[in-house]
């Protein structure tokens, strides 16, 4: 069943630390070798996380190829976001995918679910919270390490953070391990020698 998207609202003006923390994101970007020598797939979705990796990715030397996954997720805005920050960075290619996580729903992100705000710090360390979407970052790998075949990169970065795990199981290092364990057992790529997949996160 299709749901309804929210009405788009103005969002409001970054603070002024939230500006800086950005500029000197994008800062690093000129600082970059002119002629990158390894793909790399980016999943971005358009976030401070996510961009903030895709610019550490440039600074190393890899020639970004992106991907946003538009899942039907309610925070619309973001997607556009990804979009300017695919062009900021200069990225090889930009592909933006539609997958419809909503005909599923069971997440706050793609179902008409109220969002939990104000969430106290102590509840964050228990229990999965309602923002979570059912294997999210399973699908959104996948799409990622396809792709990644495709163009015989060997690496795939994404914005997700172990420290600010909030209770996302697919935000943890054993699971970085164990899909970066899949990937090198089920691609053609990597069965026959030619490519050996990492995946990073920050």
């Amino acid at each position: 069943m299709w749901l309804p998207l929210p009405a788009r609202r103005e969002q409001p003006a970054l603070p002024a630390a939230a500006k800086r923390s950005i500029h000197a994101t994008f800062s690093c970007i000129h600082d970059t070798p002119t002629t990158p020598v390894k793909p790399a797939v980016i999943l971005l979705s358009g976030g401070l996380d996510s961009t903030t990796t895709a610019a550490i990715a440039r600074q190393e030397g890899f020639a970004p190829y992106a991907l946003t996954v538009d899942y039907g997720q309610r925070h619309r805005f973001e997607l556009d976001a990804a979009r300017r920050v695919a062009e900021a960075l200069g990225v090889q290619r930009h592909v933006v995918l539609s997958v419809d996580l909503r005909q599923f729903g069971g997440s706050a992100l793609t179902a008409a679910i109220d969002v939990p705000k104000d969430r106290p710090a102590a509840d964050m360390v228990h229990g999965i919270p309602i923002t979570y979407v059912p294997a999210r970052n399973t699908v959104l790998l996948s799409l990622a390490l396809a792709y990644a075949e495709s163009i015989g990169a060997a690496d795939i970065f994404l914005g997700v953070n172990a420290i600010d795990y909030s209770g996302y199981p697919d935000c943890r290092p054993q699971y970085i391990a164990a899909f970066t364990a899949m990937a090198n057992l089920a691609t053609k790529a990597s069965v026959e020698g030619r490519l050996q997949y990492n995946i990073h996160a920050r």
